[in-house]
C-alpha cells in the first residue's frame, strides 16, 4: 500500500477506494481511481510496485470487486489506519536512519515524495499535476519552491561574468566613431 502511495501520489481517499479490478499489471501496467471532483485519472505503475500488487490479491485472496486494501473484515481502511500503519514503518525504519525521528511523517508526505521526485527527475509540472490529479498546474508551484536542486541549477547557470569590474571608459576611437554618426 505505502510503497503504490509514493508511487503514484494517489491521495489516502483515493489509494483507500481501490477496488482489485482497478490494477492493471503485465502490459501498460497502472492504476485507476476517482479523484477530487470525480475525476477518473490513470496512473502508470513501475516494475517493482507491479510485483507487490501482483501478489496482494492473491496472498489476501481477494476477488475482482473486493477493496485492494482493507480492513480484517473487508471494509475501506480509514485516514486512522493508514496513518497508523505508515508510523509503524516509519518507527521501524528509524533505527536505520535516526533522522526520521524528527520528522512528521502522515500519509500526505507520501504524495509529496511522489511529486518531488518527479520534479528532480526532470518531469514537468503540467504533467505533474496531471499524475497527481491536481484542478491546475498552480498547485504544483509548491513542488518548485521547496526544490532546492533547482535553484542550485539556476544559480550555476548565473556565474559571473569575466569581465573586469568597474566603469566601461571606451576609446577615442569609439568617441570618434559615435561623433560621426
Amino acid at each position: 500500500m505505502l510503497a503504490l502511495a509514493v508511487q503514484t501520489g494517489l491521495r489516502v481517499t483515493e489509494l483507500t477506494s481501490l477496488n482489485c479490478d482497478d490494477t492493471t499489471l503485465g502490459e501498460g501496467a497502472a492504476v485507476r481511481c476517482e479523484g477530487k471532483g470525480r475525476k477518473q485519472r490513470t496512473v502508470p505503475l513501475d516494475r517493482p510496485v507491479q510485483n507487490l500488487l501482483g501478489a496482494w490479491p492473491n496472498e489476501r485472496a481477494g476477488r475482482r470487486f473486493d477493496r485492494l486494501f482493507c480492513t480484517r473484515t473487508g471494509r475501506r481502511l480509514s485516514r486512522d489506519a493508514v496513518a497508523q500503519r505508515l508510523s509503524t514503518h516509519a518507527q521501524a525504519a528509524a533505527r536505520a536512519c535516526p533522522s526520521l525521528l524528527d520528522k512528521s511523517i502522515h500519509p500526505h508526505v507520501l504524495r509529496r515524495s511522489c511529486a518531488m521526485s518527479l520534479l528532480q527527475a526532470g518531469v514537468d509540472t503540467t504533467v505533474i499535476a496531471l499524475w497527481l490529479g491536481h484542478a491546475g498546474v498552480r498547485s504544483t508551484d509548491a513542488y518548485v519552491h521547496a526544490d532546492m536542486t533547482i535553484k542550485e541549477k539556476a544559480l550555476v547557470l548565473t556565474a559571473p561574468v569575466t569581465a573586469r569590474p568597474g566603469r566601461y571608459q571606451p576609446s577615442d576611437k569609439v568617441l570618434a566613431f559615435l561623433d560621426r554618426l
